[in-house]
């Protein structure tokens, strides 16, 4: 039984450019009529993605109103932050197996009403412990919902309008996480009904219940003919493996690197290979693995993976790290340190939108435009910080966020289009989620090693304006080192594989 729902199969099957014929008015009209719904329905689907992201971002503006609040230690704020991505990582493969078992729909109004509940959870949280706990599960929730997304896209529109969709897609993820920034600080500025910090999480409970209602009422429900076996050992096995290396990674700099961190850190390793051989196993046998390793003989998907997760941990990184700089080093607000982000989630949106049109000329080449202007960025602002120093303002910084927001754009929905377009149509499903699983560990890991680097620099006395400057500086080589990196990369992938995305 193959790894993806043969619904998903059938639909990419159509999408898969192998003759001409697909693509004919002929062959288009032998499909089925698109849902006259199917506009309304793209917002509900993304609100999901946007919620994802909002969230993932928006504790980050947050964070010293709830450390004030709740006494919250270092190692305390980096759970509420990291968590959550980790949570979502290792959730995220179970997820969209799960969407193959019961349905997309049903998944998804699972999901989103799940990840609703956890909202409310994290406003009501009254001590650490409880914020901490709540954030995991809602990670854990997002980690239901957000798989269902490209299925969904793959359902409900024909195969022409689907790049557009895509493109509203990557626009959604850029736009979510901004706004995690911005209206996070808003929020915290307002302080609506004397709440402070939350009513950023209880914003979400309003939003969550329309989107379940209109989900039950406009979504199609899909299920695949022939239903996969769950496969709990692997979702298990690779979930643990995940916790293993990303728990240290999150504790390790507050506790001091224990004993017990660097014990995990070498677990991993093998537990991570338990869990592949399980999986290869049961391929062998004919049943069906969370994970189809014969993906990674697609050096497209390889790389590409590669990619989405060390370009996520720099976005994620560097989106911590400058909220930190901005409000503890320059004292700023957190509405004037939000809407500083503003210009940076706009570049965002607009390269993403423009993507594909640039991905039907320049193919997988315009991930490494995207990484360039990324690059040009990040060394602008090394070299702002080191020239101004302490005669530093605000808006000197905004030139090189808006450089990053806008290579980003180009990258990220470029990625999802030229990593699909080289796998087979038979592993797109499982491809997809895996490839989602890379980003979301990728930001998860970004915040937990960059954070770690920003409050080492710090040390534990007070620290002035300079000790932030040289912070952010160091933050800022390591983001440099990692999309150099990945422009590197960039150039192993197919020149063709991203405009072939963009075409379909």
């Amino acid at each position: 039984m193959e790894p993806v729902s043969a619904t998903t199969e059938r639909l990419i099957d159509q999408a898969t450019p192998a003759t001409n014929s697909s693509t004919t008015p002929a062959a288009r009209e032998s499909l089925p009529e698109p849902d006259p719904r199917r506009w309304r329905m793209l917002p509900v689907i993304l609100s999901a993605m946007f919620m994802a992201m909002f969230d993932y971002f928006v504790v980050n503006v947050a964070a010293p109103s709830f450390q004030a609040d709740l006494h919250t230690s270092d190692a305390g704020i980096e759970l509420v932050v990291g968590g959550y991505g980790f949570a979502y990582a290792a959730g995220l493969i179970t997820g969209g197996r799960l969407g193959d078992l019961l349905g997309y729909k049903r998944m998804f109004v699972y999901g989103m009403a799940a990840f609703t509940a956890a909202s409310l959870a994290c406003g009501i949280a009254t001590s650490s412990a409880l914020l901490i706990t709540a954030r995991l599960v809602q990670g854990a929730t997002a980690a239901a919902m957000v798989p269902q997304l490209l299925a969904l896209i793959n359902v409900i529109y024909p195969l022409h309008e689907r790049p557009r969709a895509m493109a509203w897609f990557g626009a959604t993820i850029g736009t979510g996480s901004v706004a995690g920034q911005v209206l996070g600080g808003v929020l915290l500025e307002a302080n609506l009904f004397h709440w402070t910090w939350r009513p950023i999480f209880l914003v979400n409970v309003p939003i969550g219940v329309i989107a379940v209602v209109l989900a039950v009422r406009w979504l199609p429900d899909t299920r695949g003919a022939q239903r996969p076996r769950f496969d709990p050992v692997g979702a298990v096995g690779i979930a643990a493996a995940i916790g293993l290396a990303l728990a240290p990674l999150i504790l390790g700099r507050a506790e001091g690197w224990p004993l017990w961190t660097w014990i995990c850190l070498i677990a991993s390793v093998p537990a991570m290979i338990l869990a592949l051989r399980w999986e290869s196993r049961l391929a062998r046998a004919g049943g069906s693995p969370m994970i189809d390793l014969s993906l990674f003989k697609e050096r497209t998907f390889s790389v590409g993976l590669a990619l989405s997760g060390m370009m996520l941990a720099m976005f994620g990184g560097f989106m911590l790290a400058m909220t930190l700089f901005l409000q503890g080093g320059m004292h700023m607000s957190p509405v004037r340190a939000g809407l500083l982000f503003g210009p940076l989630g706009l570049a965002f949106a607009v390269t993403s939108l423009l993507a594909r049109r640039v991905s039907g000329r320049y193919g997988a080449r315009v991930i490494a435009i995207g990484a360039a202007l990324s690059t040009t960025g990040l060394v602008l602002l090394g070299v702002v910080l080191a020239w101004r120093g302490a005669d530093l303002a605000a808006w000197q910084l905004l030139p090189s966020m808006i450089l990053v927001g806008a290579g980003n754009g180009l990258v990220l929905p470029s990625l999802v289009g030229s990593v699909l377009a080289g796998i087979r149509s038979k592993n797109a499903g499982a491809a997809s989620g895996m490839l989602v699983t890379a980003q979301q560990f990728g930001g998860a890991a970004g915040v937990t090693v960059l954070g770690t680097v920003f409050f080492s620099v710090l040390g534990s006395h007070a620290a002035g304006f300079g000790d932030f400057v040289t912070a952010m500086r160091w933050v800022d080589a390591v983001d440099i080192v990692v999309v150099v990196a990945i422009l590197a990369l960039a150039f192993l992938l197919p020149k063709q594989a991203a405009g072939m995305a963009a075409r379909r």
